[in-house]
């Protein structure tokens, strides 16, 4: 396998696994993907001179070996385990520019964290919750409420709840100041309603399968922003993702960031780790293993 020279070859340990690996296969996706394709947008491994390394990819990362552009390859340190240096990879930074670079979140802010229980979710609260921000976070159990608590959720509710702007609004008591959203449809349109004026929210996703405009009202009456990130665009701005990954490697190295690493397949397996993220039963980081 010979990439180009701004490429390098790293020989796969473990494969990220992603809300949009489904999206690519089910043909649902942001971007056109042409056909063969390989999904898997992050890999960690070790490159051609042995080093420990993580990366971004545009696909090809279900697979032994992947080759990705040294813009979007980390070194990981030697006090961040394989697990989590593949968490922090796309999660860890989605989390980080949705708080930082979309919302500006700062510690007046009230933030509703959907999914807070995935991998995106699980690094957000703690990014928020160590900002200073109050964090009210989304679960659909009993037992995913009690991990988002732990992580430091200032209050949960339920995601599943008829009432979801309602369900906010009570545990937060009032309108919050900012909302993650990935769902869409109508945990969209009811987040946005637990807004209140110049509230800002970033949008990263549409999990329930229907992605939600934005009601143009709603954004008028109340001087609203809605904002949606998809990290791709970042992966050529220099700069952006090596200072978040610093950030994120820095705090996991001290302690004071936690990956929640999830289960775990075999390459093989990775139809039914696609059956588990679609069932939505999936705690922290979700991966393949590969190789090691």
């Amino acid at each position: 396998m010979t990439p180009p020279r701004a490429h390098r070859v790293i020989s796969v340990r473990k494969a990220g696994l992603n809300f949009a690996d489904v999206h690519v296969r089910t043909g649902t996706y942001l971007a056109d993907v042409q056909l063969p394709y390989i999904p898997g947008n992050e890999v960690m491994g070790t490159d051609e001179q042995g080093q420990r390394v993580v990366a971004l990819t545009r696909g090809g990362g279900y697979a032994e070996q992947a080759a990705a552009h040294r813009m979007t390859t980390w070194a990981v340190p030697d006090e961040v385990s394989d697990e989590q240096a593949l968490a922090l990879t796309l999660q860890g930074n989605t989390a980080w520019h949705l708080l930082h670079t979309c919302v500006g979140l700062t510690d007046s802010d009230t933030v509703v964290i959907s999914a807070a229980a995935g991998g995106v979710g699980t690094l957000a609260v703690q990014l928020a919750a160590q900002r200073g921000a109050r964090v009210i976070a989304l679960a659909s159990t009993p037992e995913r409420r009690d991990l988002a608590t732990r992580l430091g959720a200032f209050a949960v509710a339920d995601s599943q709840t008829e009432d979801l702007t309602q369900a906010v609004l009570d545990a937060a008591g009032g309108p919050v100041t900012a909302v993650l959203e990935m769902t869409g449809g109508r945990v969209h349109e009811q987040l946005l309603a637990s807004l209140a004026p110049l509230g800002r929210m970033a949008v990263y996703g549409y999990a329930g399968g229907t992605p939600a405009p934005a009601a143009g009202r709603m954004i008028l009456e109340r001087s609203l922003t809605v904002r949606g990130l998809w990290l791709p665009h970042l992966y050529a701005v220099r700069g952006a993702l090596a200072q978040s990954m610093t950030a994120l490697f820095d705090a996991t190295a001290a302690g004071t960031l936690q990956p929640v690493t999830g289960q775990q397949w075999p390459l093989e397996q990775a139809a039914d780790a696609h059956r588990a993220l679609q069932s939505r039963t999936v705690t922290g980081k979700a991966m393949l293993h590969v190789s090691g």
